[in-house]
């Protein structure tokens, strides 16, 4: 393949043409001239200069995004610019080009140094670009125009690094790409992407999506439509559409399908918005709708503006979907909200925060898998509706959680249930499409378990529970390092209310730390040397005391808990500790405490400092038990069973006794007691009642 000349003037006449030359496009030539001299010698793999890059980059957003605004070209045309180019630092790019142009070019800039294996860094420079797009969304549209060309130029790459970008493209930019609204580019995205992952098989598929288009029985049903609405005086044009490679992707199972259910969508553009209903009502009379396909999201846009009338017909034994539109709103499916951008337009609001959300969590959150989360963002639809009637829009699959979220942040948090029709549902349960929901709340905020972030769809539920989650652990984490670090002190015959002396300032500062709280959170969480904090204390704020510090020696830190909050206590899958257990070691983290039995093998096995770990014991009286418990015993009479519960404590109370096995007529049989209690302290006595009871039983605690 011959090498590309780079002909600056000719780009320079051509980018006029698209964004003018005027002072509000100034910015983008000073940024060109400085890319220029900045690559200047730099090469691709092909062999062209590598300034082609950048500046298709720039010109796919003006041209085929139709984004004019300086600030977000300029920065495509600098995004590689620190990352190549050793002179250039972010400092730099800001005195030139302003605040805005640093922070997405900084943000489109990959990690260069990390000590960690290849999947490690991969998962970095994800996250490092989420965090960059969660501050300044520009950043992931520069991105996804930066991978649209990679894709475009991606033949002189050996194969398995276009694979690997493929990969990449399926599991991150293209679903972001649908998620802004972005379609023409999602639909190229995984065209280009899913060739070169699946060459045989795409090769094969795109034969028959090539006999799909030359269907001579399409021309004739173009020609009936538009004699039918010419018949009735509408002006318009038809127009049949055969989905490429992207619309056989199986994203959830990572293949492609040989079939789908509607392989052609017909496009009907026209001039005005009422004579879309018009034509919906003469398609109505020739093709009779599926029943419950017709969409209106010309009254009810989606999130990202979008807006047609879709119908599905069946015609002539095919599955057939309509769309029909104005000239405008065809243009704007093309690009989204992204379209003249502009972050200040108030009708950007809601739909910006959400993506924010999106990529806050995706960014700063570990215990979040980023691709389920994209993934779910880019699913088709479901159209669920408030009582009054309110369009409410949710990816397919979404949770009774997820509609009180979007309605509210403070319902969402207060959510116990709701009414779907005369039907109470839980939290959790998968909302079906047409589904009329009315949440039910408590006034308080509701605890909700670690699994309802995964059965929850949509980047603002996921975001609240990951951020009610933090602050759970963040709690506890403050309560469990004032208790470590009072005893650690102590063991120096360092008095505690040193924390709170004014020089505690100068140690904040040296651990770079904000607070105290910070602090006894980090020690909580053991991500702090505590040798090194009691060392820099006493030497800093005890001035006159001579202190060697030595390794200290005996028990352990000692913390008394009043939760068992999943979230924040985790029973180590290795011995299974309960909080009725003697002796048990709680191991720090950023994600709570983890519990181990003192002899534990695999506790044993871990290496960590004395004072990252500690001895765990409960308030047992004030530490409430939320969730039912149940327990089975085998070979009982239920005479015998019931005259043991009914002797036991009065913290016990059944709610259920169920019949495992056996007959009513047999002897003894095998049964699941179900019972709740208030507390620790009365489980403890009812597990104290069953073992002097003799009964062979099974107990296993729910947190």
């Amino acid at each position: 393949m011959d090498a590309k000349r780079f002909d600056l003037e000719q780009y320079r006449r051509e980018m006029e043409a698209l964004i003018g030359s005027g002072p509000a496009a100034r910015l983008f030539y000073e940024a060109l001239d400085f890319a220029v001299a900045a690559h200047e010698g730099q090469m691709r793999r092909s062999g062209d200069p590598y300034i082609i890059h950048p500046c298709s980059t720039a010109r796919i957003l003006a041209e085929e995004l139709d984004i004019k605004n300086a600030e977000i070209l300029a920065a495509a045309l600098l995004h590689d610019t620190i990352e190549d180019v050793e002179e250039i630092v972010p400092a730099l790019i800001r005195e030139k080009f302003g605040q805005t142009v640093e922070a997405i070019v900084v943000g489109c800039t990959k990690v260069k140094h990390h000590s960690g294996d290849k999947q490690a860094l991969k998962k970095l420079v994800h996250r490092q670009l989420f965090t960059g797009a969660a501050a300044r969304p520009e950043v992931m549209i520069v991105k996804i125009a930066d991978r649209l060309h990679n894709l475009r130029t991606l033949d002189s790459m050996p194969r398995h690094k276009r694979q690997r970008i493929a990969d990449e493209t399926l599991d991150f930019y293209a679903p972001l790409a649908t998620i802004l609204g972005l379609f023409a580019v999602k639909r190229e995205l995984y065209n280009r992407a899913l060739r070169n992952k699946f060459p045989k098989q795409g090769h094969k598929l795109q034969q028959h999506i090539g006999r799909l288009e030359s269907n001579p029985a399409l021309a004739a049903l173009t020609a009936k439509i538009e004699n039918a609405l010419k018949a009735a005086g509408i002006a318009a044009s038809v127009v049949i559409r055969t989905k490429g490679l992207w619309g056989y992707y199986d994203p959830k199972n990572h293949l492609l399908r040989t079939e789908i259910d509607i392989p052609q969508e017909i496009l009907i553009t026209t001039g005005e918005r009422i004579s879309c209903y018009q034509i919906l009502g003469i398609l109505n009379e020739i093709f009779p709708p599926a029943p419950r396909t017709i969409r209106d999201f010309i009254a009810n846009p989606k999130p990202t503006g979008y807006q047609g009338l879709h119908a599905k017909a069946i015609i002539d034994g095919g599955k057939y979907l309509f769309k029909i539109r104005t000239e405008e709103m065809a243009r704007s499916a093309h690009c989204g909200l992204v379209k003249d951008w502009n972050p200040s337009d108030r009708k950007l609001d809601r739909f910006l925060t959400e993506l924010k959300e999106m990529f806050d969590i995706l960014g700063s959150d570990d215990a979040v898998s980023y691709r389920d989360m994209i993934a779910a963002s880019g699913r088709k639809e479901i159209y669920t509706y408030t009582p009054d009637g309110d369009l409410i829009c949710l990816p397919v699959h979404s949770a009774v959680l997820d509609f009180a979220f979007h309605i509210h942040t403070d319902i969402g948090h207060s959510c116990v249930g709701a009414m779907i029709g005369k039907k109470r549902a839980e939290p959790g349960d998968m909302l079906q499409d047409g589904s009329v929901v009315r949440i039910i709340r408590q006034d308080l905020p509701v605890d909700f378990d670690l699994e309802m972030q995964s059965r929850c769809q949509t980047p603002r539920a996921r975001s609240e529970l990951a951020k009610a989650f933090r602050e759970r652990i963040k709690h506890v984490a403050v309560s469990t390092g004032r208790a470590v670090l009072e005893q650690e002190m102590r063991r120096y015959g360092l008095p505690f209310d040193l924390i709170e002396h004014p020089g505690m300032e100068h140690i904040l500062l040296y651990f770079n730390i904000s607070s105290n709280e910070e602090l006894l959170q980090r020690v909580g969480q053991g991500r702090i040397h505590m040798r090194e904090l009691i060392y820099e204390i006493s030497s800093g704020l005890l001035q006159n005391r001579d202190m060697v510090l030595h390794q200290p020696t005996g028990i352990l830190n000692r913390i008394e808990l009043t939760t068992i909050d999943p979230v924040v206590v985790k029973s180590s899958a290795c011995c299974r500790p309960t909080p009725l257990d003697r002796g048990l070691v709680g191991l720090l983290s950023l994600r709570g405490i983890s519990l181990h039995c003192k002899d534990c093998f695999q506790l044993k096995k871990l290496k960590f400092q004395r004072e990252d770990a500690v001895e765990v014991r409960w308030r047992q009286s004030s530490t409430p038990v939320p969730k039912p418990q149940k327990f089975i015993v085998a070979e009982i009479t239920s005479k015998y069973l019931f005259s043991r519960l009914a002797e036991g404590p009065e913290e016990l109370r059944v709610t259920q006794v169920s019949r495992l096995s056996g007959s009513p007529d047999a002897a003894a049989s095998t049964w699941e007691v179900q019972f709740s209690v208030a507390n620790l302290l009365g489980l403890k006595r009812v597990i104290r009642h069953l073992d002097r009871s003799f009964l062979a039983y099974k107990f296993d605690f729910r947190q």
